[in-house]
């Protein structure tokens, strides 16, 4: 912990929600938590990483270190992973960690770290084969995968937003 807040990883993918991240980043630190924000290299190509910088109070991760480095995250205390899209939930629930958001959520699964996941996931892809299995095998193995429809704002005029206080961590 860093003080008195809690630390959460915000782990988040190219779905258009990422682009509302930072009023997730507000709200976490209004409910006492300290987020730390990992993205995947497509998710970094999509927001203002400065800007999420100076949300968190935190530089934003994108890639790995180096052996050779000091880890710059602190132990989290939690993990979200919002938004998380059909591509990295079915990498995550396979054991792929081709990229630093993949690896720590792989590394958070094995140490028992309480996660929640937010999948931004069209309605074509839930109905893919993998998508079930994928969601069934993370939530049998203790993470909180929250259900698209009912976290997924879809609006006429805009990209999808996520109901952000449901993806808050208890």
């Amino acid at each position: 912990m860093t003080g008195s807040r809690r630390v959460v990883y915000v782990i988040a993918c190219s779905a258009p929600p990422v682009l509302d991240l930072p009023r997730f980043l507000a709200l976490l630190s209004q409910h006492g938590w300290d987020p730390y924000v990992i993205l995947t290299p497509t998710a970094a190509t999509w927001v203002d990483i400065d800007a999420l910088a100076d949300a968190s109070g935190h530089p934003v991760r994108v890639e790995p270190r180096t052996p050779a480095d000091q880890d710059p995250l602190p132990p989290a205390d939690a993990v979200i992973a919002a938004p998380l899209t059909f591509n990295s939930l079915n990498k995550w629930a396979a054991g792929i960690s081709d990229t630093l958001a993949l690896g720590l959520l792989n590394e958070a699964l094995g140490l028992g770290l309480p996660i929640t996941a937010a999948p931004c996931v069209k309605e074509a892809l839930q109905r893919h084969p993998a998508y079930p299995r994928s969601v069934d095998l993370l939530r049998s193995s203790g993470v909180t995968v929250l259900d698209p429809d009912e976290v997924v704002l879809r609006v006429a005029d805009g990209p999808p937003v996520l109901n952000w206080p449901r993806v808050l961590p208890s």
